[in-house]
Protein backbone atom coordinates (compact mmCIF):
# COMPACT_ATOMS: atom_id res chain seq x y z
CA UNK A 1 0.00 0.00 0.00
CA UNK A 2 1.50 3.08 -0.82
CA UNK A 3 1.13 6.39 1.47
CA UNK A 4 1.01 9.83 0.20
CA UNK A 5 3.30 12.57 1.52
CA UNK A 6 0.83 13.90 3.35
CA UNK A 7 -0.06 10.61 5.25
CA UNK A 8 3.45 9.52 5.99
CA UNK A 9 3.80 13.16 7.76
CA UNK A 10 0.56 12.57 9.36
CA UNK A 11 1.94 8.86 10.75
CA UNK A 12 5.34 10.26 11.98
CA UNK A 13 3.79 13.24 13.53
CA UNK A 14 1.56 11.21 15.45
CA UNK A 15 4.45 8.47 16.65
CA UNK A 16 6.64 11.82 17.63
CA UNK A 17 3.35 12.93 19.74
CA UNK A 18 2.19 9.15 21.23
CA UNK A 19 5.85 7.44 21.45
CA UNK A 20 5.03 5.87 24.61
CA UNK A 21 1.70 4.35 22.85
CA UNK A 22 3.37 3.52 19.74
CA UNK A 23 6.20 1.47 22.02
CA UNK A 24 2.97 -0.03 23.81
CA UNK A 25 1.46 -1.11 20.55
CA UNK A 26 4.69 -2.41 19.21
CA UNK A 27 5.96 -4.63 22.17
CA UNK A 28 1.83 -5.84 22.61
CA UNK A 29 2.30 -7.01 18.78
CA UNK A 30 5.59 -8.71 19.61
CA UNK A 31 4.51 -10.55 22.13
CA UNK A 32 0.85 -11.67 20.78
CA UNK A 33 3.25 -13.09 17.56
CA UNK A 34 5.79 -14.75 19.68
CA UNK A 35 2.90 -16.76 21.62
CA UNK A 36 1.05 -17.46 18.33
CA UNK A 37 4.34 -18.58 16.29
CA UNK A 38 7.24 -19.52 17.90
CA UNK A 39 6.52 -19.67 21.49
CA UNK A 40 7.25 -23.67 22.89
CA UNK A 41 5.80 -25.51 26.03
CA UNK A 42 7.88 -24.45 28.38
CA UNK A 43 7.94 -20.75 27.09
CA UNK A 44 3.90 -20.91 27.63
CA UNK A 45 4.65 -22.22 31.21
CA UNK A 46 6.76 -19.41 31.87
CA UNK A 47 4.84 -17.00 30.66
CA UNK A 48 1.71 -18.26 32.60
CA UNK A 49 3.38 -17.72 35.73
CA UNK A 50 4.62 -14.41 34.62
CA UNK A 51 0.95 -13.19 33.51
CA UNK A 52 -0.06 -14.95 37.01
CA UNK A 53 2.22 -13.14 39.33
CA UNK A 54 1.16 -9.32 36.93
CA UNK A 55 -2.51 -10.55 37.49
CA UNK A 56 -1.80 -10.36 41.18
CA UNK A 57 0.03 -6.96 41.24
CA UNK A 58 -2.35 -5.37 39.04
CA UNK A 59 -5.42 -6.22 41.57
CA UNK A 60 -3.67 -4.79 44.11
Amino acid sequence: MVLTDAQRRANEKWHRNNRERANYIAMRSSARSFIRKKSTLDDLDGLEEIIRKRREELKE
